[in-house]
This record gives C-alpha cells, sequence and structure tokens, in this order.
C-alpha cells in the first residue's frame, strides 16, 4: 500500500515553519523533538522531496512553501471539528492563536485573558506581539487565529470593535509640561521627538497635520521599549497610546494631546478564509461581554 499523508506529519510541518526550528516546534505541540523530525522526514518519504531546510532556523524549501497554506487549512479544519464536537457537548475548547500590537498585549490583553481564561478553561489562548502593519498580513496568511487590528477598512461580519484608544503625549514627570491636563502638539517643538516605527506614526502625523505643526521627529526608535527609556533618560518626548500606560517607568507621564486623535481596536478573524469554531464562539463572547480598553 502506498504511504498516505498524514495530519501529524501536516502538524509538524507547520509548527516547525511557525517555530523556526525542530525544538521550538517540539516545545509547541508538546512531543519531543524526534517524534518531530521523524514526522517531518516521513513526510518528506512520501512527498520524494525535501520540505524544510535544516539550517537555523529551518524554513520551507520551495516545495514547503507550496505545500504550506494547504497544510494550514488541514490542521486548523482538524481543530474546527475537534472545537464543534466539544461546543456541542458544551463549552468552548483548542487554541486561538492572537495576534496583537504591543501597546495592545501591554494594556489591554491581560483583562482579556483573564476573563476568558475564566469564561472557557478549556480554551487556549497564545499570544503574538506584532507591529500593526505586520498583523493582517499574519491573519489573511493563517499564522494567526484572531488579530487586535488598528483602524482597520475591512471589518468582516462578526468582528468586535473593542473600543478607541487616545494618543499622548510621552513626557519625563520633570517635564516643564508634565502637569498640564493636555498638552498641544506645537508646545512639542522645543523638544526632540522620538519616533515609533513600529506603529502609530499615521495617527501622530494625523495630530501634526490638524495642528498646522511640522513634523520632524529627532530620532526613528522601532523598539517601544528602547524608545521609553530613552524618554526617561531625558533624550527627548514622543506621543503614543493610552495603553502603553502599563509599560512606563514611575518617573514618565502621558498626557492627553490637542488636537486629540484615537485608533480604533478591533478584534477579529480573518477576511478571506472562515474562521475557526473557536475564533467565532471567542468573538461570539466578547460581544456579549461588551468588553472596552481602559479609559484614556
Amino acid at each position: 500500500m502506498t504511504p498516505e499523508v498524514n495530519l501529524a506529519q501536516l502538524r509538524a510541518l507547520v509548527a516547525v515553519a511557525d517555530a523556526g526550528g525542530f525544538g521550538a516546534a517540539a516545545a509547541e505541540l508538546g512531543i519531543s523533538q524526534s517524534a518531530v523530525s521523524h514526522a517531518v522526514a516521513a513526510l518528506e518519504r512520501v512527498l520524494g522531496a525535501p520540505v524544510l531546510h535544516r539550517a537555523a532556523p529551518a524554513r520551507p524549501t520551495p516545495l514547503g512553501e507550496r505545500i504550506l497554506p494547504h497544510a494550514r487549512t488541514a490542521v486548523a479544519s482538524a481543530a474546527a471539528v475537534r472545537t464543534i464536537a466539544a461546543r456541542h457537548s458544551g463549552g468552548l475548547t483548542g487554541t486561538v492563536r492572537l495576534a496583537a500590537p504591543t501597546t495592545v498585549c501591554q494594556g489591554l490583553l491581560p483583562g482579556l485573558l483573564h476573563d476568558w481564561r475564566a469564561a472557557h478553561p478549556r480554551l487556549t489562548v497564545r499570544v503574538f506581539e506584532g507591529e500593526d502593519d505586520e498583523l493582517t498580513a499574519w491573519l489573511e496568511a493563517g499564522t494567526v487565529d484572531a488579530a487586535v487590528l488598528i483602524d482597520t477598512t475591512q471589518v468582516p461580519p462578526g468582528a468586535v470593535t473593542l473600543g478607541s484608544d487616545a494618543m499622548h503625549a510621552l513626557l519625563r514627570r520633570d517635564h516643564p509640561l508634565a502637569g498640564e491636563d493636555t498638552v498641544d502638539v506645537a508646545e512639542l517643538e522645543d523638544d526632540d521627538f522620538l519616533l515609533s516605527e513600529g506603529g502609530c506614526e499615521r495617527q501622530i502625523r494625523e495630530a501634526y497635520r490638524r495642528a498646522g505643526v511640522r513634523f520632524a521627529p529627532r530620532h526613528r526608535i522601532r523598539d517601544l521599549n528602547t524608545l521609553i527609556g530613552m524618554v526617561h533618560a531625558g533624550v527627548g518626548v514622543s506621543v503614543m497610546p493610552s495603553l502603553a500606560q502599563p509599560m512606563l517607568p514611575a518617573d514618565c507621564v502621558l498626557v492627553p494631546i490637542r488636537p486629540a486623535v484615537h485608533r480604533t481596536l478591533t478584534l477579529t478573524g480573518p477576511t478571506g478564509r472562515p474562521w475557526s469554531p473557536a475564533v467565532a464562539g471567542l468573538l461570539t463572547a466578547v460581544r456579549a461581554d461588551r468588553i472596552e480598553p481602559h479609559p484614556s
């Protein structure tokens, strides 16, 4: 009998491709590294060609790249079958891979995860932190099952608007403007401006455009924690969303800016493929709870 491709082999391929290595994939799947290696090797024997380059990080071969979308679909479909069966007997189960920007991971997701864990103890939510412009691509490629998107224009049926998040000036507590109720962005011109390239640049530019002030950042910083550290060290000032509050040291403050600019947070599944039952059930629960971000 000719050997057939099986689900365990496809699950191993997806795990290694996503994790970038056999050891990390084994930890993700909860099996030994040897078992992952054997599953991938068996898949390659069935197909008659390699599907992964074994270098670090492990990555798909051209054949693996062509197979990977179908492997993801097969793994997701099998998970959906299990979830449907579990829901039939009551309660959500399975795993939801959820992507979100750094500030959402810090300021909003801890509360959501706590509520979801209490309401759905058999459901596992795994969080992937990414930059604003990465999340849609991850979602549509099947790397994640759901995402919190910023100011998205494509909102599929079932998506949940979590609320809006106001932009604030990030200042040292000893800055002359730190005690104000609000800060006009024009008042920030005397300081070197630090821009986070990981997200919110569009909203910041919009605030400066509305104020009629030239936008000229002195430093461009990719990592948000680095940017906060530089403000803390007195290098300059910045603008970031209110959800960044949990990330700040004690001697930094957020002050609302004028003109006011907000970003809208939307929790959604993909637009180009069906949602898994676990994602659909989770978003239904969020709509029912009417969860909002903390006040800005």
